[in-house]
């Protein structure tokens, strides 16, 4: 059905006049964009294609990769579980280089190859160190065999090979969200509608490309062939980077807008200065600058209320007053507002931003403790033996369906209702970011339930292995119904609001919330075992889980991610969006499109 309604959207744009685009990209040859011959769906869908192969190649190592720790690099179950959380939770703090090199510099095409390029170097390193070096004695690392102890440079070589990968992915994933929203034209109303959907697309082609991982490559490592895992990893990375240079010509760019930190630094300082400085009630004291500094492709952004210090970076004093009549402002004592409402634009979504880590701490929960507490289950049907890894494949199939739904019924059903009562829009992007939450909660106390249960059948069959692995199925679909509101919420949301010259810092943001949550899951793991293993006990998550107590784990999760929604929407009931004006219409010489 997804493909279907991608087919009609291509086919409308086959029939689109050959015009300019009203938001200012390029072509590959730096002239402005023809709507025809450059982005929409066209180019979309090669970058849609590009990250399921790039997402396919990470789950590879990803998904089992706490499973590898144990067998072959011969760490306990909580070190490994730490591991996993620290390496992810690296590979999302990444985006913010990505980030800041894309908006800055090189500009998201080139970010997104130069990432890539890392990302395969990084993957055929890790294939050839476990080939040649980690798999000893041969046909270790299976459910059975563990692998020997590894010489120091071994271990080096596997760090820094996963180091690469975690650069190059996270570098390249922020910058390839905000690539594909922008092949869509704002201003178009068509476009900007297929722009909203791109978002929804896209993280079903991210779930999409780890379905294979969590399948076809989770039997081959699981039984032990992790370097033919690693090795199809590599090739679809390769084919990935291949399939997004084939597209070069039909991509849309924007030009970058230079260092965010000298725009930001030169707001605070010049704030700073005039702090004794009253901000009178008219508004034509205030810098508006020209057209160039204080217009963006989305308009010009107005002033808006809150952080009012800011404003006095803006306020023209009578030295300042002079030089603009001489043409010699200086940046570090009078800011254009929009330069300052850009500052105060990624103040207001801090406050949001930091109620998302909490999710994404359940979030990675995914990888590291339910494949442990899978592994602690019965995992045969008959004589089929299912991977505990392979059981995200609910979460992806989740994904699939709520995407769906929420596309083709939830949401035209809410804005039809909201239209009754003359509301334009349907469930907004806060409120989805909410309902995540509160699913979240969900999937947590259906954990922590089956793990009562788990225990219950472990001890009282005197450790045998006796509940299924398939009671783990609603936790991981509640994972899944919850990351569609919340991840694909999350992408809009701060595509949506950030600032036009900061678009791949919105997305980063969304990857940090991810780096976060792993690191603070890390540390809350190290903090309960520390708590939990006093007078000699066990801890709540031991090697051996029949002797832990796992299931209060996930009960503190669920309660932190109920604290956790009571200042999310205190949060979002106070946030304000950004404002535009109406955007110019007389286009520079140099942008006009001749057709």
């Amino acid at each position: 059905m997804a493909c279907l309604e991608l087919s009609k959207e291509v086919k409308q744009e086959e029939e689109e006049e050959e015009e300019c685009t009203n938001d200012g990209t390029v072509d590959f040859h730096g002239m402005p964009a023809m709507k025809g011959k450059t982005g929409t769906w066209k180019a979309g869908i090669i970058l849609l294609l590009n990250q399921c192969l790039a997402t396919l190649a990470f789950f590879g190592v990803g998904v089992n990769l706490v499973l590898f720790l144990t067998r072959v690099m011969q760490e306990s179950n909580a070190e490994a579980a730490n591991s996993v959380s620290k390496w992810t939770g690296t590979v999302y703090i990444f985006s913010l280089v990505g980030a800041f090199l894309s908006d800055s510099y090189w500009g998201r095409f080139r970010s997104c190859a130069i990432f890539q390029v890392i990302y395969v170097i990084g993957l055929v390193l890790l294939s050839l160190a476990t080939q040649l070096y980690l798999l000893k004695p041969k046909g270790c690392g299976d459910r059975t065999t563990l692998c020997g102890p590894h010489s120091t440079m071994e271990i080096s070589l596997f760090y820094i090979s996963v180091c690469m990968i975690a650069l190059g992915y996270g570098g390249y994933q922020p910058n390839i969200a905000t690539f594909g929203a922008d092949q869509f034209d704002e201003h178009d109303p068509r476009e900007k509608q297929s722009k909203q959907a791109f978002f929804s697309y896209f993280y079903l082609a991210l779930n999409l490309g780890s379905l294979f991982s969590n399948t076809i490559l989770d039997y081959f490592e699981d039984d032990g062939m992790w370097a033919l895992g690693f090795w199809a990893s590599a090739a679809s990375a390769f084919a990935a980077l291949v399939l997004f240079l084939g597209g070069t010509v039909k991509y849309r760019h924007f030009r970058s807008s230079g260092n965010p930190i000298t725009r930001f630094s030169q707001v605070i300082i010049a704030a700073s200065n005039k702090w004794r400085v009253e901000i009178p009630e008219n508004e034509d004291a205030l810098y508006e600058g020209d057209e160039e500094s204080s217009t963006t492709a989305g308009g010009k952004m107005l002033r808006t209320q809150g952080f009012k210090f800011l404003d006095k970076a803006a306020l023209i004093t009578s030295k300042e007053l002079g030089n603009e009549k001489q043409s010699n402002r200086n940046p570090w004592c009078l800011c254009p507002i929009s330069q300052v409402e850009e500052v105060k634009c990624i103040l207001r979504l801090m406050p949001i931003w930091l109620c998302t880590i909490i999710y994404s701490v359940v979030f990675t929960q995914m990888a590291s403790i339910f494949v442990e507490q899978g592994d602690a289950m019965k995992t045969t049907i008959g004589k089929f033996r299912i991977p505990a890894a392979s059981m995200s494949s609910f979460d992806i199939m989740s994904v699939a369906v709520v995407i769906f739904l929420y596309r083709r019924v939830l949401d035209p059903f809410v804005k039809k209702i909201k239209k009754h009562k003359g509301e334009a829009l349907g469930i907004t992007q806060l409120q989805r970011m909410g309902i995540g939450l509160i699913i979240a909660v969900m999937a947590m106390l259906s954990a922590g339930i089956v793990e009562c249960y788990r225990l219950k059948y472990a001890r009282k069959d005197q450790g045998s292995i006796s509940l299924s692995i398939l009671w783990q199925i609603p936790q991981y679909s509640l994972i899944g119904a919850s990351e569609v509101f919340m991840y694909v919420g999350q992408l809009e949301f701060f595509n949506e609001q950030a600032p036009d010259g900061l678009k791949s810092f919105g997305s980063a943001l969304c990857m940090t919330s991810i780096s976060l949550g792993n690191y603070v899951s890390s540390l809350l793991v190290s903090v309960v075992m520390k708590i939990s293993t006093t007078d000699n006990m066990s801890g709540w998550i031991p090697g051996n889980l029949n002797k832990g107590h796992l299931d209060r784990f996930y009960f503190l999760l669920a309660g932190l991610t109920i604290l956790d929604l009571v200042a999310y929407i205190a949060c979002a009931m106070w946030y304000k969006g950004i404002k535009h004006g109406e955007i110019s219409q007389e286009l520079k010489e140099e942008d006009k499109c001749k057709v």
